[in-house]
């Protein structure tokens, strides 16, 4: 039965007050519809609804700026992808967060949650979140713990790819004065 007709009869169910309908197949799965919805319901936290309905911080940063880490990682077995960067400021600190998720609400709420969770954090603070952190915050049912472990590794592989970017950027320097010094 389609989703329309399911919500025509759940219209009429409820303008009309004195009718009953007996084990008819729209009844069963008029009542199974109503299930559905309430275990949904009792099944998600309001933090992860809100999180899901309004994600934060949705969006791009620059890849090649030094100061922006990022990340690329996915879960195969439900096809959840993340893509997921910081931005660090001089002081090691983290000034904003951005992420692009295709997943279900959960993996959705988990990356909304983590680009909050980072936000004013120094680089050592962010490698210490972990998938607990982000799951008994949004209170995700045990199935969906692989959405928080999917944000902790994004975390942690954006905060990795900022640290071999800097090293990087350190040795260069380093280079460019040995190389200056020789020259003289």
């Amino acid at each position: 039965m389609s989703q329309k007709l399911l919500r025509s009869s759940a219209s009429l169910l409820l303008k009309s007050k004195n009718t009953t309908i007996r084990s008819s197949p729209a009844s069963t799965l008029f009542s199974q519809f109503i299930n559905n919805q309430q275990q949904v319901r009792t099944k998600y936290s309001e933090k992860v609804i809100d999180h899901h309905k309004n994600p934060r911080n949705t969006g791009s940063l620059d890849a090649k700026d030094e100061n922006v880490g990022s990340a690329l990682v996915g879960a195969p077995s439900c096809g959840d992808v993340l893509k997921f960067q910081i931005l660090v400021d001089d002081n090691g600190r983290v000034i904003d967060a951005k992420f692009k998720a295709f997943g279900c609400g959960s993996a959705i709420a988990s990356s909304s949650y983590a680009t909050e969770l980072v936000k004013g954090k120094t680089i050592e603070d962010c490698m210490m979140i972990t998938n607990n952190d982000i799951a008994s915050h949004l209170s995700l049912p045990p199935v969906k713990k692989h959405c928080s472990l999917l944000a902790e590794e994004a975390i942690r592989k954006a905060t990795e790819d900022y640290m071999k970017k800097k090293q990087a950027k350190k040795e260069q320097n380093t280079s460019e004065a040995t190389s200056s010094n020789n020259s003289s």
